[in-house]
């Protein structure tokens, strides 16, 4: 009963800052301690995505960031994204996009600071699963899926939007013959899941172990898993 009313509860609310789309605006991020902090975790991104991703340059590159929340760790990206000798462009999609903070402001309007001045981004208010697969993305991120239901619940999101291998398919449909995805989870029981769905999926992957450097560290430890089309089509 208690994990109906919960649902419930999250299904309304949803609903609700959905609809409203309610945000302050104008946000500006001012704590110095916070920005040092956003600094050293887009030095993190960067230095992930630079140790585990294969640069292939095109003409041009379809990037998508799957939960993207704030985008925070845009700029991280950018940088990455920017070494390679081609235009492209980044995309991030986040299904709970008007949550609100204590500030009341959005995840939405917080994006907006974070990606500002970055040309060529576009942040999608919407469901992974309305992406239509006629899309292509040459690299995809995914930091911190939801592969248990419990986290899921815990960040207020109804329980119909709990289809991991769901999810986690049509991410793979998305991506271009040669496309690359990173998926990084919390936890060693969030790896094992994640490692489960992949093999229920028929997706080969590569078991990255324990994801970490110098430029920050996270309380829970972090795994990861690379998905290389090219190498499957090879």
């Amino acid at each position: 009963m208690g994990n109906m009313f919960e649902d419930l509860r999250n299904s309304v609310d949803f609903f609700i800052r959905t609809k409203t789309q309610f945000s302050r605006k104008g946000f500006v991020e001012k704590n110095e301690k916070v920005l040092k902090q956003v600094e050293q975790e887009n030095c993190y991104i960067f230095s992930v995505m630079d140790e585990y991703f294969e640069k292939r340059s095109k003409d041009v590159v379809k990037t998508l960031d799957i939960g993207c929340k704030n985008w925070y760790y845009a700029k991280g990206q950018y940088e990455y994204y920017s070494q390679l000798d081609s235009k492209f462009f980044m995309y991030g999609v986040e299904l709970d996009a008007y949550r609100l903070y204590s500030n009341f402001y959005s995840r939405y309007e917080v994006a907006k600071f974070y990606t500002q001045g970055l040309e060529n981004i576009s942040y999608i208010a919407d469901d992974l699963l309305n992406i239509n697969d006629f899309e292509r993305y040459d690299y995809i991120t995914w930091f911190l899926p939801f592969v248990t239901y419990k986290p899921l619940k815990y960040w207020g999101l109804p329980k119909k939007f709990f289809c991991p291998a769901k999810l986690l398919n049509h991410a793979y449909s998305l991506l271009s013959e040669t496309g690359q995805l990173l998926i990084i989870n919390q936890g060693e029981e969030e790896s094992l899941k994640q490692k489960e769905i992949l093999d229920s999926l028929d997706i080969q992957y590569k078991e990255l172990g324990e994801v970490s450097n110098e430029y920050f560290q996270y309380q829970n430890k972090r795994y990861g898993f690379l998905v290389d089309k090219f190498m499957r089509n090879s």
